[in-house]
This record gives C-alpha cells, sequence and structure tokens, in this order.
C-alpha cells in the first residue's frame, strides 16, 4: 500500500502516554481511574484504577470477563484479597461487591461495562 491508501485509516499501534492521561473520579468515592482505552461500540475498556484507603464498589455484575492486575497496595472481596503483583478474573454472569483496607492502584481489562444494583 502507499501513503495516499493509508491515509485516514487509524494506526496499527496507538500508543498512550499514561502520565499524561487524567484521573478522573467514578461515581464511587474513593475511586478514580484513567481510560486508556475505550471502544464505545463493543463496551471493551482498559483502566489504570486508582482506589483510596477503605474504597467499596457496591454489588455489581461481569456482563463479561474481567480481568485485573494488581500494581499497589491489594483489594478483596467475599473469594479473596489480590495483592500487589497478583491477578484476578472473574467470569461472566459474577456477581460481588470488592472493596481495599489499604488502598490500590490496578490495571483492569472490561470486555463489557458492569451491571451495578444501586
Amino acid at each position: 500500500m502507499n501513503a495516499e491508501t493509508l491515509t485516514g485509516l487509524a494506526p496499527d499501534s496507538t500508543y498512550v502516554d499514561v502520565k499524561d492521561v487524567p484521573w478522573q473520579p467514578t461515581r464511587f468515592p474513593g475511586i478514580d481511574w484513567k481510560i486508556l482505552m475505550e471502544q464505545r461500540e463493543t463496551g471493551l475498556s482498559t483502566v489504570l484504577m486508582r482506589w483510596a484507603p477503605g474504597a467499596r464498589l457496591p454489588k455489581h455484575e461481569h456482563v463479561a470477563i474481567e480481568q485485573t492486575y494488581v500494581l499497589e497496595g491489594s483489594f478483596a472481596d467475599h473469594a479473596g484479597v489480590c495483592r500487589a503483583g497478583n491477578y484476578v478474573w472473574r467470569r461472566a454472569g459474577s456477581r460481588h461487591d470488592a472493596w481495599t483496607d489499604e488502598g490500590c492502584l490496578m490495571l483492569a481489562v472490561f470486555l463489557k461495562p458492569n451491571t451495578f444494583f444501586d
């Protein structure tokens, strides 16, 4: 392909300078995020999430598989605790609430947005 054919097409790779992406508050107190990638048409997203000590995410359902890698701190649910350097994934249809005592920083990948029951 020549350069003229490629004009107007999205690049194959999109590099994100994460430090320049602003933290945004979520609707849940003490939980902020940086949206690194989002496809609104499919619901796919990758986010960096920062939870303050004591933050809690109310009961919700994972509509599709969710994956989380904890970079700092830890967070928990009824099934256990995920600490820095560990990874957890949840099946579609799983329901839980989640919290952190010490605070945490995590990278999360959602295939579809969660459904909340609040």
